[in-house]
């Protein structure tokens, strides 16, 4: 209406005076305040259009904030689509390293910013049948809304969740029959983690630690055993074993190998130098998780930062690239999307063959970090 308003004053003193500058001086007022009528009300659309993309700062790491440049100013993330659209199937084919997304921790918003991670690139999600720290029905929900809007299938993408103990379960909220045989609890909880994560069948189910005794690890690793050769689940792991005779027990017991073992990386387990050259040596995935957190002070040295700016890269997206170097697999739990961009352009860099880093720049940041010698 004001709008209209003003073009009717204009043409009715158009017609008197002729000159449209000295309309336009008379009317100075009139037009700024139609302008800034309608771009205050571009602004409210376009803000109510993005409040969907606002994320919370990353609370998997709680080092890094903001777009992740350095500024920490941006406010807004941004989805960008089709950055990297490779297969879990051709990415574990290409021998190249990755990343997984974790889910751990993200409760009711587990369902959006697991949507969101296959939507930005991730093929591989990690989470675990533990209703105290995962929701493993909502990581079944993000996947498949994500597929759906993708056009790709369940074959896309790898799924890995994992086996909780009693000891690891809140009591009031056990996936499985608490008096059952230990057995059919590990039966029970693959049951219902195919329910909730909408699947067949799993690429790799892990035991989320060892059990209180080597008798009851060996119990639970026989009955992951069957469900490789019923189909069910096609790779096995353990996770939170930081103890190399343990870990090789297992191993020297076990039918089917473990595919995966899943650590914490820090100083206090020596940054499980010895485990990490038995899995290279017997071909077994060492996935590391508190991969930022636990390696704050490190990641703001200057030279850290220094580098990763020579590299085009963030000191969380150079400590990535640092694992990925050595082979390893980092979790990835950001639930910030401009991290997720950067993360899976970094991933997209070392799929596509390019050398991130010299064995000169990986000794640095080894002695950076604090790594033993071998």
């Amino acid at each position: 209406a004001l709008f209209s308003k003003m073009v009717q004053v204009l043409a009715s003193k158009k017609s008197k005076s002729g000159s449209i500058l000295k309309l336009m001086e008379q009317n100075l007022l009139l037009i700024v305040t139609v302008v800034g009528v309608v771009g205050g009300f571009y602004l409210v659309l376009n803000a109510s259009r993005g409040e969907s993309q606002t994320i919370a700062p990353d609370s998997s790491t709680g080092i890094r904030s903001g777009s992740g440049s350095g500024s920490g100013s941006s406010t807004k993330d941004t989805m960008r689509l089709g950055l990297f659209t490779a297969s879990a199937p051709s990415i574990l084919s290409s021998g190249r390293p990755y990343l997984i997304y974790g889910t751990a921790w993200k409760e009711d918003e587990t369902a959006r910013l697991v949507s969101q991670a296959v939507k930005a690139g991730f093929r591989m999600i990690d989470t675990a049948c533990q209703p105290k720290h995962y929701r493993e029905d909502l990581v079944g929900e993000g996947w498949s809304e994500a597929a759906a809007a993708l056009g790709i299938k369940r074959e896309d993408l790898s799924l890995q969740t994992k086996f909780t103990s009693l000891n690891g379960q809140d009591r009031n909220s056990v996936p499985y029959n608490k008096r059952s045989s230990l057995e059919d609890q590990v039966k029970q909880s693959l049951s219902k983690s195919l329910t909730n994560l909408r699947t067949t069948y799993l690429d790799s189910l892990v035991l989320h630690s060892p059990m209180s005794t080597h008798a009851d690890t060996m119990k639970v690793w026989r009955t992951f055993e069957g469900f490789v050769d019923e189909g069910k689940v096609r790779a096995l792991g353990i996770s939170n074993c930081y103890d190399p005779k343990k870990f090789m027990k297992i191993y020297d017991e076990a039918r089917i190998k473990p595919n995966v073992l899943q650590n914490r990386f820090y100083a206090e387990s020596g940054f499980d130098v010895e485990l990490r050259k038995f899995c290279r040596d017997h071909d077994i995935k060492y996935q590391s998780f508190w991969t930022l957190s636990a390696n704050r002070k490190a990641l703001a040295k200057p030279q850290i930062k220094e580098l990763a700016q020579s590299k085009g890269l963030t000191p969380q997206t150079l400590m990535y690239a640092y694992m990925m170097t050595n082979g390893h697999t980092p979790l990835d739990g950001t639930t910030n999307m401009n991290h997720m961009n950067e993360d899976i352009t970094l991933m997209k860099r070392i799929f596509e063959g390019e050398q991130i880093f010299d064995d000169k720049e990986m000794a640095l940041i080894d002695r950076i970090l604090g790594i033993p010698d071998e």
